[in-house]
């Protein structure tokens, strides 16, 4: 086995959002870094996410005159999570996250933008924003200026040149002039999640800091009980990479790995809405040199719509349900063909829904699951990639009566036609007794609104043609993994720290515990923790005597 002849302080595992802005960190508070990527694309979870970033109080929400609060954020979070939460390490989440926000517009192109009127996912809760302000948009990046990289980020493949704002995801209409997406495609200007990684991947760049692609990282090095370095298995054979300040996992969640989500997970994940290379990897690193894990049962669960035959390297894809289950003249029914949630809720909360088991009959009596919708809403709205007018694919259901779709689905018609029936009562009232559907704010956002009040989510069932979907109880990503401190150090099953090992991300127990607080809720605790964990890591360099081989 040699030794890595490259100077190097801080090795990073992983180059998504929080692995990049690790190395960034690293790198303005002194150190040598070195970034290694197992996969062949940059980019990770992010680069196919909305690149939506939450953080209470942030620089954008000063910006824009907006008034916050930690004591109103903390109070926020406690209220969802409880017990759950490792105080220490959401407090350094609350307070550090705008400092992080900082750091990364000034080092990066990066400068969020609030996404206006978007609002916090409990609006029950003390502490939550009904018109938004901590959910903030990437903006828009060129690709251009990644010169040959541009080809190595993950594609998201949307083709439109949109910032997340001014789609329907965002609170925009989806609708710019000719001219303005010509003069984007020009430029190859890309938003969501593209827009996040290329200007973190951009400022790494500059700084001379190039991923390392295609780098399977096997075990970590220790002196003693301290981490000192990673594994590399190449081509060549095995080489070791040395790390006097340590090592940070930023590799993502295990959603793609069978046996770890069986372990562990409360419920199940038939398909994450994530890179099938998130398997656990840095989180059985960790595991391996003693340490505490926390979050374990929990994910950014979210319904995800799975089409048949779209394969993302030789795995099925999938992509979270938003628009299609809020828009009006559609409602989700289980087996039964009962409903059992408000279908407008936010993702990651309909996930209790799904995982119900009846204690009798000792099973998730909700799953499998369909979206059910009429004439009305597929002339209207999209469905997962296929718009209003294109041709009835074959994954998508379509039978001329619900009598004829239940046979089809092998659920009770007459249950169907009087869930449907009941439904379509509370649509002409504008209230949903049942479920409270277009009760909150939030479960406007996503719905038509040129329609007003609870008509923009609440609309019948009448017009046939009607058609269903199956949902899958999905993911974005775990969330559970090592324990930290507040600076992103790693513990041990007896609370102490690990030397030299540091995690930030979905690789780490998540510092929201389960709660996914509104839009970006992933994204801006793993740039805040990658910036804290980076900067400790490169602090820590400083008491390490340089080794030689």
């Amino acid at each position: 086995m040699g030794t890595s002849t490259e100077p190097c302080d801080v090795v990073v595992l992983g180059a998504g959002a929080s692995g990049l802005a690790a190395a960034l960190s690293a790198h303005e508070h002194g150190a040598r870094v070195r970034v290694l990527e197992k996969s062949a694309l940059v980019g990770g979870s992010a680069a196919i996410s909305g690149g939506v970033v939450w953080v209470p109080d942030n620089p954008a929400m000063r910006r824009a005159g907006q008034n916050d609060s930690r004591d109103a954020a903390l109070a926020y979070f406690r209220s969802l999570a409880g017990d759950a939460l490792d105080e220490s390490v959401l407090t350094a989440f609350v307070d550090q996250g705008p400092e992080a926000l900082r750091f990364l517009e000034q080092h990066t192109a990066l400068e969020w933008e609030v996404l206006d009127g978007y609002p916090d996912y409990y609006l029950d809760r003390p502490g939550a924003l009904p018109y938004g302000g901590r959910a903030l948009d990437s903006g828009l990046f060129s690709f251009e200026r990644l010169g040959p990289w541009r080809e190595r980020v993950r594609d998201n493949g949307n083709p439109y040149r949109l910032k997340l704002g001014e789609t329907p995801l965002g609170g925009g209409t989806g609708q710019l002039g000719t001219e303005t997406i010509a003069q984007r495609l020009a430029a190859d200007e890309r938003g969501f999640g593209q827009s996040l990684v290329g200007a973190l991947l951009e400022a790494c760049l500059a700084r001379d800091i190039e991923p390392e692609l295609n780098t399977d990282v096997v075990g970590l090095q220790r002196e003693g009980e301290r981490v000192i370095g990673v594994e590399v298995r190449s081509e060549s054979g095995s080489i070791r990479v040395e790390a006097r300040g340590g090592v940070l996992i930023c590799t993502g969640g295990f959603e793609w790995d069978e046996a770890l989500c069986r372990t562990f997970l409360r419920g199940p994940l038939d398909a994450p809405a994530s890179p099938p290379t998130n398997r656990g990897d840095g989180l059985r690193l960790a595991m391996s040199v003693g340490a505490q894990l926390g979050n374990m049962t929990s994910a950014w669960w979210a319904p995800t719509l799975a089409i048949p035959g779209d394969d993302w390297f030789g795995v099925q894809r999938a992509a979270p349900v938003l628009i299609e289950r809020t828009a009006p003249h559609s409602l989700i029914v289980n087996r039964r063909g009962q409903r059992f949630c408000n279908e407008a809720a936010n993702y990651s909360a309909l996930a209790g829904a799904l995982h119900y088991r009846d204690p009798n009959a000792y099973d998730a009596v909700n799953l499998p699951c369909w979206l059910v919708f009429d004439a009305t809403f597929r002339e209207r709205y999209p469905v997962g990639p296929l718009m209003p007018g294109q041709p009835t694919p074959a994954w998508l259901l379509e039978r001329p009566t619900l009598a004829e779709l239940a046979q089809a689905l092998d659920i009770d018609a007459d249950s169907l036609e009087a869930t449907v029936a009941r439904f379509n009562g509370h649509a002409a009232a504008g209230r949903d007794p049942d479920f409270e559907r277009g009760a909150s704010p939030y479960d406007l956002f996503y719905g038509d609104r040129s329609r007003a009040g609870t008509a923009a989510t609440l609309g019948p069932l009448e017009k046939p043609p009607f058609f269903a979907v199956e949902l899958k109880s999905g993911a974005l990503g775990t969330n559970g993994g090592p324990r930290t401190d507040p600076d992103g150090r790693v513990l041990d099953v007896h609370g102490a720290v690990i030397e030299g090992l540091f995690a930030a991300g979905n690789a780490m127990a998540g510092p929201t515990a389960h709660v996914y607080a509104g839009a970006g809720g992933t994204l801006g605790p793993a740039l805040t923790f990658g910036y804290l964990a980076g900067r400790a890591a490169a602090r820590q360099r400083v008491n390490q005597a340089p080794r030689t081989a």
